[in-house]
């Protein structure tokens, strides 16, 4: 059963929070068949440890805002190299690009589906073929 409706409109927002601060190769991936208490993780990258921040409580800052969801738990802040932010029905991960690359999570769900973002600008998106219509 792929991921709720409601869940979908959030991730976009996250991931249109994460585009408006010039965050990088934002995906999102459609987890709900394969774990069962959450529908989805969105990644996000930056350049920096301060992006990283910026990314993430702007993330926090829309969802707040447009939907009224704060995180239930949210880590690494301190540290700006990957931030968690655990929103219950999706998970946001917002990470440096080399310890994204390094950890490279992707690979872990290779075989879910990602969510169509519907991005202002795709360029940030790392978009694929078998994406979870809205």
């Amino acid at each position: 059963m792929p991921a709720a409706a409601d869940s979908i409109e959030s991730v976009r927002i996250a991931a249109q929070a994460a585009d408006s601060v010039k965050a990088t190769d934002i995906v999102a991936i459609d987890v709900s068949d394969t774990v069962g208490i959450t529908d989805a993780f969105v990644i996000a990258s930056g350049s920096s440890d301060r992006q990283v921040v910026a990314i993430a409580e702007e993330i926090e800052k829309q969802l707040h805002i447009v939907r009224g969801i704060d995180a239930r738990s949210r880590e690494g802040f301190e540290q700006g190299e990957w931030i968690l932010l655990d929103f219950g029905d999706f998970v946001v991960h917002v990470m440096l690009e080399d310890k994204r690359e390094f950890y490279d999570i992707e690979r872990l769900w290779k075989d879910c589906p990602t969510i169509d973002l519907q991005l202002a600008h795709p360029e940030h998106s790392a978009m694929a073929t078998d994406e979870v219509p809205a």
